[in-house]
């Protein structure tokens, strides 16, 4: 697939000015704590702030070994409503349900598709390796579903949704969730996903310096989320080598046209469409791993945003899918 659009002069300049990953990291909640802050500050300066919401709170959900922390945000509007579950990003090792950048899109999701977000604050890596974080968002679908009524929420209307490290956790847990008869998703949403962690497709090398999200980097980020190299051909740690996908949820997926990760979303959209499931692939133009965020300095971000609210939306009520034509250089 040939470029259509160089990448976006807004992201000319900044991509020079990202700091790389550590070398090392002895302390993983400093090393988190100073990450949300860059984020957060980035959030504020270059991302429109988010709608009004009727109310948020926070969850305390036991799981084994912990608890982790849901938040729940609840439009004005008259329920029961559809449910989006949202896993965010941060290479398996950082990025909190705290995070300004999270708490915006949790309000457009709320505002613009009409539904309860459910946020997830999974465990992380290095400290819990997989499967843990993926049984933290299973462990958050089942947590829904049985809460339907206090959540006044369709359990039959689930979406779930991720980005990069979270869109990896979505399709795992669509997986998970097909081979163990759970709670149906109505729709996974899957944003610049990360589905072969064994690393060896062309986009991995083409994109993999400079664009935002270094292979490098990634390549020490993997063993750091699994206990054992060998975990990473398994279908609940790469979707994308699963041998049977039938049987999943509809898929969109919206991936970056300067991002390492580029072809994990085109194959597994092809891969899906074999097997008989309803899938989108979006690729958007000039976009790198990280700038859907940048909605006050890129009017192509505002349109990713509209994109996925969009999806949602259609999704919710029940107007078809997909209800967006495929974007495509």
């Amino acid at each position: 697939m040939e470029f259509t659009v160089p990448v976006d002069p807004f992201l000319e300049p900044l991509l020079p000015t990202l700091p790389p990953m550590p070398a090392h990291i002895d302390d993983w909640d400093a090393y988190r704590a100073q990450g949300r802050q860059g984020s957060d500050a980035m959030i504020e300066q270059l991302t429109e702030p988010g709608p009004e919401v009727e109310e948020v709170r926070t969850a305390s959900l036991p799981v084994p070994g912990g608890a982790i922390d849901l938040r729940v945000y609840r439009p004005a509007s008259d329920g029961p409503h559809p449910v989006h579950l949202f896993l965010h990003g941060g290479g398996w090792v950082a990025g909190s349900v705290q995070d300004r950048y999270i708490d915006v899109l949790s309000r457009e999701r709320s505002i613009g598709a009409s539904c309860v977000v459910v946020a997830v604050d999974y465990r992380k890596a290095p400290e819990h390796r997989f499967p843990t974080g993926l049984e933290d968002a299973q462990a958050a679908v089942e947590w829904v579903v049985s809460n339907a009524a206090d959540l006044d929420i369709r359990p039959d209307l689930l979406t779930v949704g991720g980005q990069s490290a979270g869109a990896n956790l979505t399709a795992a847990l669509a997986l998970k969730l097909r081979d163990e008869g759970g709670p149906q998703m109505a729709l996974q949403l899957l944003e610049v996903p990360a589905l072969d962690l064994t690393l060896s497709l062309p986009s991995h090398e083409t994109y993999g310096t400079g664009y935002g999200l270094d292979l490098a980097d990634v390549r020490r980020l993997v063993p750091l989320y699994l206990s054992d190299p060998g975990q990473a051909a398994r279908p609940y740690v790469s979707p994308l080598l699963a041998p049977d996908l039938s049987g999943l949820p509809p898929a969109y997926v919206l991936s970056a046209e300067y991002d390492m990760l580029r072809d994990d979303g085109e194959r597994y959209v092809e891969r899906l469409r074999e097997a008989g499931v309803p899938a989108t692939f979006s690729l958007q133009p000039g976009h790198v791993h990280f700038s859907a965020a940048l909605t006050k300095a890129m009017a192509s971000a505002k349109a990713w945003r509209d994109e996925a609210i969009g999806v949602l939306r259609a999704v919710h009520q029940g107007t078809g899918f997909p209800a967006i034509a495929s974007r495509r250089p």
